[in-house]
């Protein structure tokens, strides 16, 4: 079976950002990682839905959401950094991931939005 970049890609930053979150709980910072946990696993888990869409359309907007929720990912991975609660070295290699999945799921979401012109995303 062929391999799926994006899909194996949320899921390992996924797994990275529950243990982020596991380590940030342990320093009593519930607020921003609750809302990276939320976050960043959602990229994977909307991907996993587009995977399996019903359509195009759906696949398109399942992606948009995706590329949404890394967007805010690494806004909050930003926030730990710039506030000093976390580590930059724990910080800095999932900002550099998030990075790296904004620019696959734009490019996603630009490339099925230019073949398909009647999507409305």
């Amino acid at each position: 079976m062929k391999e799926n970049l994006i899909k194996n890609k949320s899921y390992e930053f996924a797994l990275s950002v529950i243990r982020l979150h596991q380590q940030l709980i342990q320093r009593k910072e519930f607020v921003l990682s609750k809302q990276l946990l939320r976050s960043g696993t959602s990229i994977g888990a909307n991907v996993e839905e587009a995977l399996a869409g019903q359509s195009r359309a759906d696949f398109l907007s399942k992606m948009c959401v995706a590329s949404k929720e890394a967007r805010e990912s690494n806004y909050w991975l930003r926030l730990l950094r710039d506030a000093e609660i976390a580590s930059l070295d724990k910080i800095h290699p999932l900002l550099t991931e998030s990075e790296s999945l904004i620019r696959i799921l734009t490019s996603i979401v630009k490339s099925t939005s230019e073949s398909n012109p009647k999507s409305k995303i």
